[in-house]
């Protein structure tokens, strides 16, 4: 198999344990011949990622709240010196909102809640490229995950798909602020899929079971399904493609309503 992303240094975020997205990146990345750094949110999780860093040999695995400034730059000053100064790639796996605003109607969302899942779901994003950028001197690649809902309404996602709308609507800001440098920046939109993070979503278990009658290949998406087009978004493979969605989700955005039974 092609070694994609040989020689490559990556920084990928939002690590949770071992059914995470940004996981099966990280281990897709490192299979593939890049150097992987993690990171993750709170003390938590630490018990769970340590191991998962340890498989794929990373060089970084450090804990960041994507909504602190100085937690960020601790982040990126601890990649610039595992990495020597040099990323090729970070992944943007990271997204949170209030569950208390995640039931109910999107109309009764609190101010504070809305504030905080645009923050860490959508700013963090351009916060992420801006200390990426000086790291990219040779250009690179940012990755950031997205979700249907941010298209059309899904029952339950709420404030979470008007943070993915102004997610996709960032990252097509950043791909025209970055791309003079070389810089691409794309994300992928998958399929439900069971992982920690959905798993605070209310309904997401029918949102599951039904996406697989709804989609054309008649089933979901699994993890690794996403890491793999995310190695070509992330390799050379992609060097023409930014400010793109890439829909990995079995066909089902593009179905208007259920199939009609035959």
């Amino acid at each position: 198999m092609t070694d994609l992303l040989a020689g490559k240094n990556g920084l990928v975020f939002g690590v949770a344990n071992h059914r995470s997205i940004a996981w099966a990146i990280a281990e897709a990345a490192h299979r593939h011949g890049a150097r992987v750094g993690v990171s993750y949110f709170g003390a938590r999780l630490e018990r769970r990622v340590k191991p998962l860093a340890a498989q794929i040999e990373a060089p970084l695995c450090v804990p960041c709240d994507v909504g602190d400034d100085a937690a960020l730059d601790a982040c990126f000053a601890a990649a610039a010196e595992a990495f020597d100064g040099r990323l090729d790639f970070v992944v943007h796996a990271v997204a949170f909102a209030d569950r208390d605003d995640l039931l109910g109607r999107f109309a009764d969302t609190s101010r504070a809640g809305h504030a905080l899942a645009m923050d860490v779901s959508a700013y963090s994003l351009a916060a992420m490229a801006r200390r990426a950028e000086p790291l990219m001197a040779a250009g690179g690649s940012l990755l950031t995950l997205t979700y249907y809902g941010a298209e059309k309404v899904v029952p339950g996602y709420n404030v979470m798909g008007v943070a993915k709308a102004a997610l996709e609507a960032g990252l097509r800001y950043l791909a025209a602020d970055l791309g003079p440098a070389g810089i691409r920046v794309n994300a992928i939109s998958a399929g439900p899929i069971k992982t920690l993070a959905a798993a605070g979503i209310p309904g997401f278990r029918r949102m599951l079971s039904e996406a697989g009658d709804i989609a054309p290949l008649r089933r979901t998406v699994d993890q690794a399904e996403v890491a793999d087009a995310a190695l070509f978004l992330l390799s050379d493979m992609a060097r023409g493609v930014t400010g793109e969605v890439l829909h990995v989700d079995a066909g089902q955005n593009i179905m208007g309503c259920p199939p009609v039974p035959r």
